[in-house]
């Protein structure tokens, strides 16, 4: 079995970080201009980026096995994190309430980005690799933003649906807001995107075409 390269490596590591970072500092809410949006965004879109160069260059069964990992580090990151809430604080520590509020979540959210990550994610990598195939490899721009558009767009309606849909909070405004400005992330970045793509295949000597690829959430047996 062929040994992952260290470029693989790199850019599988910093999808991992992006993701679990992105969670983490998700709590605080941010306003733009009467936008409310959280904090995550900041970082989030560039799982997306990412997840574009590891399907455009390696291939879906290769972004899938990164998108599953992501999954597992942002589950160990949060039992980490809630073991660490749980356990007793010192008496002479006063800041117990501060590191619960800044670092706890509810189930329901917790529920809703899990499931927003995976659904959203493998759907981007779905559908970049099958305009791959359809576009023979032309049109770099119109498959990592045609693919954004969609991944991003089931990401911002899963998550605020599930995590705030029967509490009287608007749902629409900030689906809409949270997924506009992850597609103009993609759009910003498409010049930063072409430039680690073409590095990366023509350093790896590799660019995979997913033509007979099944895409399946999971690997399917043999």
């Amino acid at each position: 079995m062929k040994q992952p390269s260290w470029l693989f490596v790199v850019v599988a590591g910093f999808f991992v970080t992006s993701l679990v970072v992105s969670n983490i500092i998700a709590v605080k809410l941010v306003e733009i201009s009467g936008q409310v949006f959280p904090a995550g965004l900041v970082v989030f879109p560039l799982a997306y980026i990412l997840g574009d160069v590891l399907t455009e260059v390696y291939g879906f069964r290769a972004a899938r096995a990164v998108i599953w990992l992501g999954f597992a580090c942002n589950l160990l990151a949060i039992a980490a994190i809630q073991a660490a809430i749980h356990l007793p604080a010192a008496g002479f520590w006063p800041n117990q309430d501060a590191y619960e509020t800044t670092l706890g979540t509810t189930w329901r959210i917790f529920l809703a980005s899990l499931a927003a990550y995976l659904v959203g994610e493998l759907a981007n990598a779905t559908v970049l690799a099958r305009m791959k195939v359809a576009t023979r490899g032309r049109w770099l721009w119109s498959r990592t933003i045609g693919s954004t558009i969609v991944g991003e767009g089931l990401d911002s309606l899963i998550f605020v649906t599930l995590a705030f849909a029967g509490t009287g909070a608007s749902l629409a405004n900030p689906i809409v807001t949270t997924w506009l400005i992850k597609v103009g992330y993609e759009i910003l970045a498409t010049p930063l995107t072409y430039a680690v793509v073409n590095y990366l295949k023509r350093h790896e000597g590799i660019d995979v075409y997913d033509t007979h690829t099944r895409f399946m959430p999971l690997p399917a047996r043999r």
